[in-house]
């Protein structure tokens, strides 16, 4: 069984007052709280066990270059990857699809060719492949979603054709919630010769990954959203496209042989991790995805697909509210305006009432306005929210309502 409020006791935070009241944190989606087991580990690497990796013969080197390939061990075991070297420490999932653009992208995308991205697709899974089309000259095609964020398999097959080089879709909307079909959108690209990357910033919280189950080539998340620290994102590749891409960044660690003539390169992952690495962060993130395993990933997802239906009933029974994002594949996000309230004035009352919710265009700007919007506001749920977070929150947009 499940026992949130337990697991609330792992998150110190969750029990300080904001503004005098009791702290109902629902903004995951944007990043989550840290349990005191990853804080832990991080305080007792910087204190007690602190080197630079992969570089020296001395006992803190060596024992914390084993404590940092061991996380990227776990980053494998989380991911049902084939092998520790498709895993390449990043800073963030915006930096791993800039890694694959650069990389990947840059050798392998010509005119003629063709990128397919959604329209749910958060800035990092947009601007990046518009910026490299201008460069390059490919095309870069945008499939639609429903009025209610659902995938259209139509719509998706219909632009998906032998040009395609790449599809690049997110695995579940950060302002919708929509989860997508990602294994069966991998087949369907493989038919026509395309690869596949997944942003996975939202599964990688809400779901369970199996990469090789959904055979994509690329995937990318970020350590923040998945009870981690900041500065320290993940690239899942398959081992032998790694092999065949050129560095992203130049410096220390990443080559094999340098001569004032001529340098060659690391195999991966080492090729793609320049200088030295976030070694604290990596470490710190290994600890939370072993806790995420441990408490048990199918269990988050029961939890959290229960929650999610108790606030979209309790959300509806608002007056004026409307959501936005109500596909029948979604998780615990849920994207919302109000009649006659600003989200961000209606944000501002919830956080004096210690509700924490995000507003704006949640770095999808296109798509909060493909859905009638320039800004929404957006609750999100993690492993440790509960109902009375979701109780508070509806009495909180009531009280809202009264300034109105």
């Amino acid at each position: 069984m499940y026992n949130v409020e337990e697991v609330r006791k792992d998150f110190p935070i969750l029990f300080q007052q904001i503004e005098g009241k009791r702290n109902t944190f629902l903004d995951t989606a944007a990043s989550a709280q840290k349990p005191q087991c990853v804080v832990d580990r991080m305080i007792k690497v910087m204190t007690e066990q602190y080197a630079n990796v992969h570089r020296g013969s001395y006992y803190l080197s060596e024992h914390l270059t084993f404590a940092y390939e061991q996380a990227r061990k776990v980053v494998q075991r989380f991911l049902n990857a084939a092998s520790s070297g498709e895993i390449v420490f990043t800073r963030n999932a915006t930096e791993s699809i800039n890694l694959v653009a650069a990389s990947w992208g840059r050798k392998n995308l010509k005119p003629g060719d063709e990128v397919l991205i959604s329209e749910a697709e958060h800035h990092a899974n947009l601007v990046t492949w518009q910026v490299l089309r201008d460069e390059l000259g490919f095309k870069l095609k945008v499939f639609k979603i429903a009025d209610d964020g659902s995938f259209i398999w139509n719509d998706f097959l219909g632009l998906l054709n032998k040009k395609t080089k790449l599809v690049a879709v997110t695995g579940m909307s950060n302002v919708l919630g929509t989860v997508f079909p990602v294994k069966k959108i991998a087949e369907a690209a493989h038919r026509q010769g395309a690869l596949v990357l997944i942003d996975a910033c939202q599964l990688a919280v809400h779901g369970n990954l199996d990469v090789q189950d959904m055979d994509c080539d690329f995937l990318a998340f970020s350590g923040h959203k998945t009870y981690g620290p900041t500065g320290i994102g993940v690239l899942y590749a398959k081992y032998d496209i790694l092999e065949k891409m050129p560095p992203y960044q130049l410096g220390g660690e990443m080559v094999d042989t340098v001569t004032y003539e001529k340098t060659t390169f690391d195999v991966p992952p080492a090729r793609f991790e320049a200088g030295t690495p976030a070694i604290v962060e990596a470490v710190g993130l290994g600890t939370a995805l072993e806790y995420m395993m441990t408490l048990g990933q199918e269990n988050i997802i029961r939890h959290e697909q229960q929650l999610t239906l108790y606030a979209t009933e309790e959300l509806q029974k608002i007056p004026g509210l409307k959501l936005i994002g109500t596909a029948a594949e979604k998780g615990g996000v849920l994207s919302f305006v109000v009649d006659g309230m600003h989200p961000q004035d209606m944000a501002f009352i919830l956080g004096k009432e210690g509700v924490a919710i995000r507003t704006g265009h949640h770095c999808a700007e296109p798509l909060v306005r493909r859905m009638g919007y320039e800004s929404v506001a957006r609750a999100s749920l993690g492993l440790y929210s509960n109902e009375e977070d979701i109780d508070m929150l509806v009495k909180a947009i009531n009280k809202a309502k009264t300034f109105f």
